[in-house]
Parts: structure tokens; C-alpha cells; sequence
């Protein structure tokens, strides 16, 4: 399927580009979530109309993300979990639960964003961790999995 990109997604495009994807994706995630418009004439008409607003409003969303990842470059996030005596967790630390705590700090990460390369914590110990905020903004935070052995 054609479409249109309304704002610039990861490893597909920029905004404006017109690119081919499978049809399920475009039909159940892109354009469900307003990240594109199938490629018709009318629809590409009315891109080129609206290609200021939307290049602003990019950048508004750019810089947002941008000011929140200077914020978050320092953080030290603190998960407590019940662990055994060789520091292993009874069960795992996931991403909502990084953003569960992300959120009783006051910032409003969404939990898709908090990137696990090895998959759930399950050891006690300081974690790096990559949060995507925006195609453009990756910053990295650390994540502090405490033992609880009562």
C-alpha cells in the first residue's frame, strides 16, 4: 500500500515521503495512529496544503522531546523487588514498570518507548537503559534494581 507520511517515522521515512508498506501495517498502525494518509490524489493534495502546519507542528514535538531528554540524561530511577540471597528477582522488572516509576518522578513516559535490548531485569544492579522519545531523541537513563530479601 501507498501512503503518506505525516510525521517522520523510524527506519521508514520523513515527513512527506510517499513509500510503500505491507497493508497491514498502514491499516492497523500507521494510520490508525495519524503517522500517515494513503497516497490519493485528494490526500496528497491535501498534504501539500497542510505541509507548514505539519512541519511545525514536527518541530514543536522535536523540540518538546529534546527538552525532556536533557532532563531525564541524569536520572537514576530506584525499582525494589523481592530477590534471593544471590541477588536473582522473584519474577522480572519490565518496561511499564520503568515507567510506572518514571511517573511517580513526575515524567510521562510511555512504557513502548523504554527500550530492553536483553528483555526484563531479573538480576539486583544498575541498568542502562535507552528511551526513545521522539525518531530523533534517544536518551539513556539508569535504572537501580534494589533486592528485597524480607
Amino acid at each position: 500500500m501507498q501512503i503518506i507520511l505525516l510525521e517522520k517515522v523510524g527506519k521508514l521515512g520523513a515527513l512527506g515521503d510517499v513509500v510503500k508498506v505491507k497493508d497491514g501495517y498502514a491499516r492497523n498502525f500507521l494510520i490508525p495512529q495519524g503517522k500517515a494518509k494513503r497516497a490519493t490524489e485528494a490526500n496528497m493534495a491535501e498534504f501539500e496544503t497542510r505541509r507548514a502546519e505539519l512541519e511545525a507542528l514536527q518541530n514543536e514535538k522535536l523540540a518538546g522531546a529534546q527538552a525532556l531528554a536533557e532532563k531525564l540524561e541524569s536520572l537514576m530511577v530506584q525499582i525494589t523487588r523481592k530477590s534471593g540471597m544471590d541477588g536473582r528477582l522473584f519474577g522480572s522488572v519490565t518496561n511499564a514498570d520503568v515507567a510506572d516509576a518514571l511517573a511517580a518522578q513526575g515524567f510521562d513516559i510511555e512504557r513502548s518507548t523504554i527500550r530492553m535490548p536483553d528483555g526484563p531485569l531479573k538480576q539486583v544492579g544498575d541498568v542502562q537503559l535507552e528511551v526513545g522519545l521522539h525518531a530523533d531523541v534517544v536518551t539513556t537513563i539508569t535504572v537501580s534494581v534494589l533486592g528485597d530479601q524480607t
